[in-house]
């Protein structure tokens, strides 16, 4: 397997180290080897966090998506538009497999790019973009397939829980947890996507689709992030025996005619301390799905960095064994647009 990779930043370069680090048990476990061809980033000179020594830097990375010798494209450059999408779309034009961890992109045109995918015969594949290395889209697609699912809701963004959980149990000020995650690389620079919800809007739009087979709607999610939260309201929440967690959530509920809807929103939620959900804490993601034969299931595990490459890997060395799927579940013409 071919793989070119656009975007060297912290998850594409942790992405190359992995692919050399662990070649010789990706190959076993994939069936072939899985090779760096190529490489493309915004800044050439910049240093880099991998060994980029013997890798084609291509200067366009559009390119990646018209070469022969690439059968799969690794996005990591980030944006619901731009050279990301630009990139995506035109490798899956001619074929070529995709692998992404861009929320934005498949909450945004993960639709137009899974019609894409099925039209040319290729993978298009983003475990990466929602809760990195917690694998919970494989649980909604492969095993929890024989159910119908009623309800998803997370924590699906671990710079708010570590924001939350350093307040709750150190008594720090929104502003001061804010800086120290910013400082430990869990924030970005201008971190409003993070804590204003958008970053768990995306991700509950991906869940959203795929746990219910509905297209991706940001404009029907309700959203706010954590910004209004005081230690106060954390100390209100421990006094009645609970936490406060920024929660993605999606239930289906029963309109008066009989018909369904599903009700989407993302919003700092009372969770009383006996539902494990209340006890992730940290930089930790978690997602509890119910299903009407499963009934409950938590998965939880880290969401940002190095673990979204092992998403993005994972994703790699199921399509090398010819794991092939839906990228939603289900064919990206049937999914309900209501």
């Amino acid at each position: 397997m071919r793989i070119a990779v656009a975007g060297l930043g912290h998850v594409g370069a942790a992405a190359v180290r992995l692919l050399q680090e662990n070649r010789d048990i990706l190959a076993a476990r994939a069936g072939c080897d899985l090779d760096i061809v190529a490489v493309a980033a915004r800044d050439k000179a910049k240093p880099r966090a991998c060994d980029l020594s013997g890798i084609e830097w291509i200067n366009a990375m559009s390119d990646m998506a018209l070469r022969d010798d690439v059968d799969l494209v690794v996005e990591a450059v980030g944006g619901a538009s731009g050279a990301a999408y630009d990139l995506v779309a035109a490798a899956l034009r001619r074929g070529k497999h995709v692998v992404t961890a861009n929320k934005a992109l498949i909450a945004a045109r993960g639709v137009e790019l899974a019609t894409l995918a099925e039209r040319s015969g290729a993978q298009l594949s983003f475990e990466a973009a929602v809760c990195g290395a917690v694998p919970v889209l494989k649980m909604l697609r492969e095993g929890l397939a024989a159910n119908r699912i009623t309800a998803v809701r997370g924590i699906l963004n671990g710079t708010c829980n570590y924001i939350l959980t350093r307040m709750e149990n150190e008594g720090a000020d929104f502003a001061d947890a804010l800086a120290d995650a910013q400082r430990l690389g869990y924030a970005e620079s201008d971190p409003s996507d993070d804590i204003d919800g958008i970053d768990t809007a995306n991700k509950l739009a991906i869940l959203t689709a795929v746990a219910f087979g509905r297209a991706p709607d940001l404009g029907s999610i309700f959203v706010e992030g954590i910004r209004a939260v005081t230690l106060q309201d954390l100390r209100d929440a421990a006094a009645k025996g609970g936490r406060i967690k920024l929660l993605g959530i999606a239930e289906c509920v029963t309109r008066d005619d009989g018909t369904q809807n599903v009700i989407q929103r993302v919003q700092p939620v009372f969770v009383p301390i006996s539902e494990p959900i209340a006890a992730v804490d940290g930089v930790f993601n978690a997602v509890e799905i119910t299903g009407d034969f499963s009934g409950q299931t938590l998965i939880q595990g880290r969401g940002a960095g190095e673990p979204t490459a092992s998403a993005l890997v994972a994703d790699i060395v199921d399509i090398a064994r010819g794991n092939r799927s839906y990228a939603f579940g289900v064919p990206a013409q049937s999914l309900d647009e209501t």
